[in-house]
């Protein structure tokens, strides 16, 4: 296990994959006993039970793009295939596709954006790390 230091501080390193899944989940990166989000998208400001704030993440724009690029390849690469097949016709697969995209993109934003706050806690990032940006 390695280390980071900053202002004269030696600190452990956090492990980056657990703490993403606790965020995906929709759980406290650090000790995954709280949930991350108070309503929609909304990251609380801190952890209930361990103290860990969580006012320093700047997931910005991430979610989303992870978002389009999961549902793009997937939704579309399933439409191409209900066609080729023949299986619905054009414009049913358009509504279809249009639906599937809309709903698949409303239900994976809040794990992905979990996901990114969990990483960005683990990599000390944005001031997790006790440093501001």
């Amino acid at each position: 296990m390695s280390i980071h230091e900053t202002q004269g501080e030696i600190l452990e390193e956090r492990e980056t994959w657990p703490a993403m899944m606790k965020g995906l989940r929709g759980n406290c990166p650090s000790c995954g006993e709280t949930k991350l989000f108070t309503g929609g998208l909304k990251v609380q400001d801190k952890c209930e039970v361990c103290n860990e704030e969580f006012h320093y993440h700047r997931a910005d724009d991430l979610p989303a793009y992870l978002n389009i690029f999961v549902v793009g390849h997937v939704v579309v690469a399933l439409i191409m295939i209900a066609l080729k097949w023949d299986i619905v016709g054009m414009w049913t697969g358009m509504f279809i596709t249009i639906g599937v995209a809309i709903l698949v993109s409303i239900l994976m934003m809040r794990p992905l954006k979990g996901m990114v706050v969990g990483a960005q806690w683990a990599m000390r990032m944005h001031g997790f790390g006790g440093n501001e940006d």
